[in-house]
């Protein structure tokens, strides 16, 4: 039987937004079964919800975020990306500015406060969309597909022109039945080029980018003293992103993801292309161990024995 999740206590973080450059105060609190995943601007008045929706994302130029009644909540998908790898489906996120802080540039920190907090087995049985047909989205030379599958597998792929990015893995697959999200992924950081810092703070983006929250290369080389967390951490943030960008959905998909040169406005049109076509997705629900994919099973076995 595979069970809603949510945390077993409060738990609390600060720091800075990546784009705004303002410091955040981030409070994570549990939510009843079927409340998903709800965030709250707690410093309108009066606090204004957001809930996780695809149809809700707004300006994905260099994040993910949500918008209600002209106020956001920008910078949603690592947080969003920790919740999906450790199966959190119900959860209030309290925060006190228009973006979630950015931290140290992955989603490793969102993990260590979620486990800090506890996470809790729900009676309520876990929802999955799962996907029954293959759907695509395409911009020029870009594109996102899913596919029918029985657990959760990424393939992605990138293309940038710097000698960094070339000198590593610019192609991976993470399949969630062999493979685990803290270990194999939580920990990429997010990457950007000095060249293009200027630009980026001239139209308000990245004021809080530093060697502290991101991979920052000039136009030869990584320039973090501790260099990179995996062999192939580029890629693997764009796998990372992508689990934020496609939880907004609300549910664990049962897919196959594969994208080249995607980001999250594609990561946003294959949602919306997929929950357009109802023959597309089904909803369905693992109560008995003899119907839920070994996949499934190893990809969210019960807390206890570990996430």
């Amino acid at each position: 039987m595979i069970r809603q999740r949510t945390l077993k206590s409060i738990v609390k973080a600060t720091g800075v937004g990546l784009h705004g450059g303002r410091k955040v105060t981030l409070v994570l609190r549990p939510a009843a079964p079927d409340t998903g995943i709800v965030f709250h601007r707690v410093d309108l008045d009066p606090p204004l919800e957001l809930p996780a929706d695809p149809y809700a994302v707004c300006d994905t130029r260099m994040c993910s975020g949500l918008e209600k009644g002209g106020e956001k909540v920008g910078t949603v998908e690592h947080l969003m990306s920790a919740l999906a790898g450790l199966g959190i489906d119900n959860l209030h996120v309290d925060v006190d500015a228009p973006e979630i802080p950015i931290l140290d540039g992955s989603s490793g920190p969102f993990v260590f406060l979620l486990q800090s907090a506890g996470i809790e087995e729900q009676t309520a049985l876990k929802k999955f969309m799962r996907v029954k047909k293959p759907v695509e989205y395409r911009e020029g030379d870009k594109w996102v597909r899913l596919e029918p599958h029985d657990g959760f597998r990424l393939t992605f792929s990138i293309v940038f022109n710097h000698p960094a990015i070339e000198s590593t893995s610019t192609s991976v697959t993470v399949d969630f039945a062999e493979q685990s999200y803290v270990r194999d992924v939580a920990r990429a950081r997010t990457f950007g080029f000095m060249q293009d810092v200027e630009s980026m703070r001239a139209v308000g983006l990245a004021l809080g980018g530093s060697l502290d929250n991101a991979i920052v290369m000039d136009e030869y080389r990584v320039l973090n003293a501790d260099g990179l967390r995996y062999a192939d951490e580029f890629v693997k943030h764009k796998v990372l992103d992508a689990i934020g960008d496609l939880y907004l959905c609300g549910h664990p998909l049962l897919a196959a993801y594969s994208a080249h040169k995607a980001g999250h406005a594609l990561n946003n049109q294959i949602l919306r292309v997929l929950l357009e076509d109802s023959e597309a997705w089904e909803i369905v629900t693992f109560e008995q161990e003899s119907s839920t994919p070994a996949a499934v099973a190893h990809q969210f076995a019960p807390v206890l024995s570990g996430v």
